[in-house]
């Protein structure tokens, strides 16, 4: 991402950054689309505001990368951004309804989900409250979705992003006297108790001045003027205009320096937070988001791709495809994948390519299925001979 942004500035100065990118988007490639930690390094699954990130960044590394290892990227890249609404959102949930919306985008998904689809009715620790809450992953809103739009994955204006703004201004929203602010997401403990004692490694979660910022750069995404936010950041700001961590938003305890709307005993200066405010400046006067990736946003414009392949990841086994999409199986290392239909019909061996982002990848012709079929496959080591012992199937529908 970075590469990227230097080079549309002419500032790489002849650096060679290739092989760095290859080996980047490897990792990625090997790793995703789960996460160990979100971006508050709290929990392990796939998260909207990290996934972003990784779409964006094969999208945008892709340029640099060999025509073969370029086309997989670009199509991994389009595979999970198709998939972003099936991991991390939810429709139709008691919450849903109880705001009046069909759906929502949730905090995190599990990492269980690609083989539990029931996994988000589970119940996602929260670990920094004296008494978790019990609630399901479901039921956990956070505002990492804004991120789409940031990036240029979804529009402003997409269904779905409205009906989760609902959502999470109905319950992370807090409205101080000195503008606007969100919570990281529902029942964080991440802030001082009530009566203002510290963080103790349990707390309430308190507003963020970083979270005002991304707000207003969802509603310049929207067409609208985000000097509001940006004005609610700097009446935020302590002394020096140093922008917190956090801001209070309880009743006032002058005997311990706490206002509302004004800096509570979290770190300060926050240089994310700082960050972010000069970004939004930034972008106000661009007129869009200053740090939306160039070719992220030309690929996609806010759109969900339409996708001609299925990518079947080692550490992300899918367990359907659509009709008329080719599947592709992505591994470690060099493989000969033995393939049937319909209980190993027909079956044939296909060998892996590499890539040259250290995936092997052997597709298998699929697009003459129908719903109801199903690829059934293994695969043995091409360097040991040693098989999988393992059988997998995949629907289609």
């Amino acid at each position: 991402m970075l590469a990227a942004r230097l080079k549309e500035r002419n500032a790489l100065k002849g650096v060679e950054v290739s092989d760095m990118i290859s080996r980047a988007i490897g990792f990625i490639s090997r790793t995703g689309p789960i996460s160990q930690q979100d971006r508050w390094e709290e929990d392990a699954g796939i998260n909207a505001f990290t996934l972003s990130i990784c779409i964006a960044a094969l999208v945008e590394g892709a340029e640099w990368l060999e025509p073969k290892a370029r086309v997989f990227t670009l199509a991994l890249a389009d595979f999970w951004n198709a998939h972003i609404e099936d991991w991390t959102a939810v429709y139709d949930t008691d919450l849903a309804r109880q705001i009046g919306v069909r759906g929502y985008y949730i905090r995190n998904a599990p990492t269980e989900l690609e083989n539990n689809p029931r996994a988000l009715l589970d119940v996602l620790p929260i670990k920094n409250l004296a008494l978790d809450p019990a609630l399901p992953a479901a039921e956990q809103i956070g505002i990492d979705c804004l991120q789409l739009v940031r990036f240029g994955l979804r529009l402003a204006d997409d269904p779905l992003m409205l009906d989760s703004l609902q959502v999470i201004d109905k319950l992370l929203k807090v409205d101080t006297p000195n503008g606007p602010s969100w919570h990281r997401y529902n029942c964080d403990g991440y802030g001082e108790h009530d009566d203002g004692a510290p963080f103790d490694g349990v707390g309430k979660g308190r507003a963020w001045p970083l979270l005002t910022g991304e707000r207003g750069h969802y509603e310049l995404a929207a067409g609208k003027d985000p000097l509001p936010y940006l004005e609610a950041m700097a009446a935020m700001s302590g002394m020096g205009g140093m922008i917190p961590e956090q801001v209070w938003d309880s009743t006032q305890i002058q005997s311990l320096g706490l206002y509302p709307g004004r800096p509570s005993g979290s770190a300060m200066p926050l240089v994310w937070a700082h960050a972010e405010y000069v970004k939004l400046l930034t972008s106000r006067q661009l007129g869009y988001p200053y740090d939306r990736p160039p070719a992220t946003w030309r690929r996609y414009q806010g759109k969900r791709p339409v996708i001609q392949h299925a990518i079947w990841l080692a550490q992300d086994p899918i367990q359907e495809i659509a009709a008329g999409q080719t599947l592709l199986v992505s591994l470690f290392e060099p493989s000969i994948i033995h393939w049937g239909i319909d209980g190993w019909q027909s079956s044939q061996n296909t060998a892996t390519l590499e890539t040259a982002v250290g995936m092997h990848v052997a597709e298998i012709d699929t697009k003459g299925l129908h719903s109801g079929q199903r690829v059934d496959f293994t695969f043995q080591s091409a360097d040991t001979g040693k098989w999988l012992g393992q059988d997998y199937l995949i629907g289609v529908k």
